[in-house]
């Protein structure tokens, strides 16, 4: 009488087959949700920062009759990983946040708030503190990532011409390092 307990070659072959085809379908899926919720975590800091920005803005209306940014937007928000606020930042690790004082291309004083993904690829944002309003008791700046849609000059006939009167560079959520 012959023992039939076990699986053939053929049978294992097959399962091991089969395994590498869910396993490379899997992988390209579960590094695409790392990727969408280090973005969703990326964009509830900016919105808290944001929002941010624009009480605090309130708030110096209400004390001293006039909107205003602060210098730093980390001043008013608590964001885990965030590591300080200059040119001479050091020591950066993955998830780390930090912004950068810019002067883009001999434009506006600003900050480039700055992420570093898990991909080492490092994320941006452009935040100008200083007066981009035409409002009487509004020095308001561009808030982090904001649109610039408010700074363009148009010509008589009412288009666009392709300049500003403000800062023309944002970066809102834009690989500015090592990216691929």
């Amino acid at each position: 009488m012959k023992n039939n307990k076990g699986f053939t070659l053929i049978e294992l072959i097959m399962v091991t087959i089969i395994l590498g085809i869910l396993a490379a379908v899997a992988a390209p899926r579960m590094l695409g949700t790392v990727d969408s919720s280090e973005e969703a975590a990326e964009l509830a800091v900016v919105t808290a920062l944001r929002a941010a920005v624009e009480d605090y803005a309130t708030q110096m209306f209400i004390t001293d009759g006039r909107y205003e940014y602060p210098a730093d937007p980390f001043s008013l928000v608590e964001v885990t990983g965030y590591v300080g606020t200059g040119s001479n930042v050091n020591g950066l690790e993955d998830g780390d946040w930090w912004a950068t004082p810019e002067n883009f291309n001999g434009g506006p004083e600003g900050l480039l708030v700055k992420h570093r993904r898990k991909s080492d690829e490092v994320y941006a944002w452009t935040y100008f503190p200083n007066d981009h309003s035409n409002g009487d008791s509004d020095d308001r700046g561009v808030n982090v990532g904001a649109s610039i849609d408010h700074l363009k000059n148009y010509d008589s006939d009412g288009n666009h011409d392709g300049s500003y009167h403000g800062p023309s560079t944002r970066f809102d959520g834009v690989c500015v390092e090592n990216c691929d």
